[in-house]
């Protein structure tokens, strides 16, 4: 099958480092999924007046009001194909932001043939849907920018209450490891949430079906 990310990129696909091919190919095929592991050096957040607004998110596992340096990080990647028969890909992220506590970042990920966009469900249970717009740099990076954002019945989030998000990936060849800078802004309260580090990955061969529920949303969203 072809992954999202393909149908995203288009012949920019090919332009991504060999690594990063790899990892963003995955497609229930070839490999199930992908699982990294490492190392948040910064993990911030805006103001004190955002932490509210992030507080009410990590109930849902959309974004976290933690900040930290040095914070152990995984993230889950795996393809399936979800109830309403869209190959989708997952996105769990994990911070250890406490000896005692972990927070998660979660996002499935699906290609709406329709409108011809990536869209990127957040929560829980999918409850903000974000058109992701997706490019190639000169080095081989992906770069990723959010776009249109809706809620789960698909009207548009007011834009008092929207963040651009800013994401860059790419693979240091020399030091054998992946490396990550996202950066979540408003336009009306400026920086909102951001992390930046590295991590390493193993591949998840496809006899390894089925894919762990726990990366799962508790509820689809039919709405692309």
């Amino acid at each position: 099958m072809t992954s999202v990310f393909q149908h995203a990129l288009g012949a920019d696909f090919d332009r991504l480092h060999p690594q990063l091919r790899r990892r963003f190919g995955v497609d229930g095929d070839a490999d199930l999924g992908c699982v990294g592991t490492g190392v948040m050096d910064r993990v911030w957040r805006g103001t004190a007046f955002t932490s509210p607004f992030l507080h009410f998110g990590a109930q849902r596992h959309i974004l976290f009001p933690e900040t930290g340096r040095h914070v152990p990080f995984t993230i889950e990647n795996y393809a399936y194909t979800d109830s309403y028969g869209r190959l989708t890909l997952t996105f769990v992220r994990t911070f250890q932001v406490a000896p005692h506590r972990r927070r998660r970042f979660d996002a499935t990920m699906v290609w709406s043939t329709r409108r011809a966009v990536l869209v990127d469900y957040l929560g829980t249970h999918q409850h903000l849907a974000v058109d992701l717009h997706l490019a190639v740099d000169s080095t081989g990076a992906l770069t990723i920018r959010s776009g249109l954002q809706r809620f789960r019945n698909g009207l548009s989030c007011p834009g008092v209450l929207t963040g651009e998000a800013r994401v860059r990936e790419w693979y240091d060849q020399r030091a054998g490891h992946f490396g990550i800078e996202v950066a979540v802004t408003s336009r009306r309260f400026g920086p909102l949430f951001g992390y930046t580090g590295s991590f390493t990955v193993r591949y998840v061969g496809p006899d390894r079906a089925p894919v762990p529920a726990a990366v799962r949303p508790l509820r689809e969203n039919p709405r692309e």
